[in-house]
């Protein structure tokens, strides 16, 4: 079950998703069964539009400018603490 995602899985893991892939079947089914020909089918239930802003031409930030109210910069990049260690 989990080959093609290369997930090893115990058999308790995979009887248990098997049940839960079950019932998103049986969901779909009936989802199915309620939408006639009338419902027209859509990924979004709001519109996209709804969050689309037309586009503006504006001049964009020079590096200066962005860097302005950097806490650190070095050499024109911002300078931020390192979180993974030495590599």
């Amino acid at each position: 079950m989990g080959d093609l995602a290369r997930i090893a899985l115990t058999d308790e893991e995979i009887a248990r998703l098997q049940g839960e892939l079950n019932v998103i079947a049986q969901s779909i089914n009936k989802v199915q069964e309620v939408a006639g020909d009338d419902v027209v089918p859509t990924a979004n239930p709001v519109p996209l539009e709804a969050y689309m802003r037309p586009d503006e031409d504006v001049t964009p930030l020079t590096q200066d400018q962005a860097l302005s109210a950097a806490p650190a910069a070095q050499s024109g990049m911002f300078v931020a603490p390192r979180i993974l260690g030495e590599e």
